[in-house]
């Protein structure tokens, strides 16, 4: 099974060739956005049109868009303006229970959980090759709405998109339990089954990955979903949906509400007719979705939150290599990516010439309207995220970290921050122990191994971490020693639908992809029956 390589993807996404829509669009739109060094002024005056239309902006509940019950939307804002894009249905209590209603009605009377596992995973086949065929449509909302890069959107995330469902599809059939002998004459059957209905929500930066992730297992499992999108972007799990029901999948099955969390999302979590719920999004968060599921039910819940990732830059690294990884490892995504490479430890042999050339690779990195050829940073997510990110940068400068590069704002309007790069950062910088969300990157300075196992180690999250090193004995000690979920090894982001990930201490409970996912989704049972004069036990 091949890897799906965020890093190789995006290598050939922003340098290669463009896709035949965003070449058409660069002929043909009227309104064309510039491109730029992070130095330049205005980053985008007149963008680009998105070559898609807004469809679906109501909730999905029991196979039908329906309006909110209180009548009410909210708008949904385009980053790169910060000017509306489409009104959306809000949801409050009321919608919840209406989709938690017809989701519960799905499992116990409805089709899905009766259907044969080999019937399931022909629906979620033909989703995936739904997606495949509508990828443009899908990748140009998620820019649009997000302010990810297109070529990012459309080249790397929708045919992982694709590839997760169809990795899914071929488990639903595979899910079996065991047939385990006992100390007396009996028989005993462990069945694996289905654990009703799963309330989901999902975050922004990562909206149609996050909604595979979520989804994927919960349906392969035989669960129905109620699902929260992000307020912040709420249109393409919409889009998706719609695809899911073109698919053949039965009203009921998979209902989305969009909302606030305060609202919608606190009241799928708290809800007494939910039997499981999943969530991804920050530590604090996570914290109150998991009291809310405590405090009604004690429904289980899954955690994937935060995380402040070391990157640990070895005195004998290739230091070319180790910059352009490093760099990666942290502005991509415009750094809104839990699992970003945030703290990045480099040798003080080396600790000179790699901010030298941290510095040169962060002043070439190209920002501007993620609709336009060779973009590799849009606009951060919207005001809130914008200012947060600007606060930090103000508190790095603050606290005599040296500020190599960036810093402010680009542009006249829109959320664009200029990659950011600071040296001489220590481990008590709040720089270095908050998670940021953005396009800043510390750099921080370690002799030996042991000082910087130690360092990397003392933080509340543990979520990731990456080793760039020449020497597999420094791997290995370092790999077994950091206290996180996923360890790159001269490599960053690097996700395939078989590998696991999840966090160690407060980065959160459960792992999402892979064989373990499915977990989440399950319940154990153990049949015991007598057996009377068995041939054998």
């Amino acid at each position: 099974m091949a890897a799906l390589r965020i890093s190789s993807l995006l290598s050939r996404s922003l340098f290669g060739s463009s896709s035949s829509l965003l070449s058409s669009l660069g002929k043909t739109s009227a309104r064309r956005g510039s491109i730029s060094r992070f130095s330049t002024a205005a980053v985008v005056e007149e963008p680009i049109v998105p070559p898609v239309q807004i469809a679906y902006t109501q909730h999905l509940i029991n196979g039908q868009f329906v309006d909110a019950a209180s009548g009410k939307t909210f708008p949904t804002y385009d980053p790169r303006t910060g000017e509306v894009i489409a009104y959306v249905a809000e949801g409050d209590a009321e919608d919840i229970n209406r989709a938690v209603a017809a989701a519960r009605k799905a499992f116990d009377e409805g089709p899905w959980p009766k259907m044969t596992p080999y019937e399931r995973s022909l629906i979620l086949l033909r989703f995936a090759d739904l997606v495949e065929k509508h990828s443009d449509e899908l990748a140009a909302l998620e820019t649009w709405d997000n302010g990810k890069p297109f070529e990012q959107a459309s080249k790397s995330e929708l045919p992982m998109l694709a590839r997760l469902f169809r990795y899914y599809a071929g488990w639903a059939d595979k899910i079996h339990g065991l047939t385990v002998p006992a100390d007396s004459s009996h028989h005993v059957q462990i069945l694996h089954e289905p654990i009703g209905v799963a309330g989901q929500i999902i975050p922004w930066n990562f909206p149609l990955i996050l909604f595979a992730w979520k989804v994927g297992p919960a349906l392969a499992c035989g669960n129905t979903i109620v699902l929260k999108t992000a307020e912040q972007t709420p249109l393409t799990a919409l889009y998706a949906a719609k695809l899911f029901h073109e698919a053949g999948l039965p009203p009921g099955v998979l209902n989305i509400v969009s909302g606030y969390g305060p609202t919608a999302g606190a009241a799928l979590a708290s809800h007494m007719d939910v039997d499981k719920i999943a969530f991804t999004g920050s530590t604090d968060t996570g914290k109150i979705v998991l009291e809310l599921a405590a405090k009604s039910n004690l429904k289980p819940v899954t955690l994937e939150l935060g995380g402040k990732s070391p990157f640990i830059v070895c005195e004998d690294a290739d230091i070319d290599k180790a910059v352009e990884l490093a760099h990666f490892a942290l502005f991509f995504n415009q750094g809104q990516c839990c699992c970003a490479g945030s703290r990045t430890y480099v040798h003080e042999r080396v600790y000179d010439e790699f901010i030298e050339k941290a510095k040169a690779r962060a002043m070439r990195r190209v920002v501007g309207d993620p609709f336009k050829n060779g973009v590799e940073q849009g606009p951060q997510i919207d005001s809130e995220q914008f200012e947060k990110i600007l606060r930090y940068i103000r508190s790095g400068i603050e606290s005599k970290a040296t500020l190599e590069c960036g810093g402010e704002r680009l542009g006249s309007k829109g959320y664009f921050i200029q990659p950011t790069v600071f040296s001489n950062v220590h481990d008590d910088m709040l720089i270095a122990k908050d998670e940021i969300f953005g396009p800043v990157q510390s750099i921080l300075k370690f002799k030996d191994l042991n000082e910087v196992i130690r360092r990397a180690n003392a933080t509340r999250y543990g979520l990731a971490a990456g080793v760039f090193t020449r020497n597999m004995d420094t791997a290995n000690t370092l790999t077994r020693a950091l206290r996180a979920g996923t360890v790159w090894v001269n490599c960053f982001d690097v996700f395939d639908a078989a590998i696991p990930f999840g966090g160690y201490k407060m980065s959160g409970i459960g792992r999402e992809k892979s064989i373990y996912s499915l977990n989440n989704y399950l319940q154990v049972k153990a049949v015991v029956t007598p057996l009377k004069n068995p041939a054998w036990l």
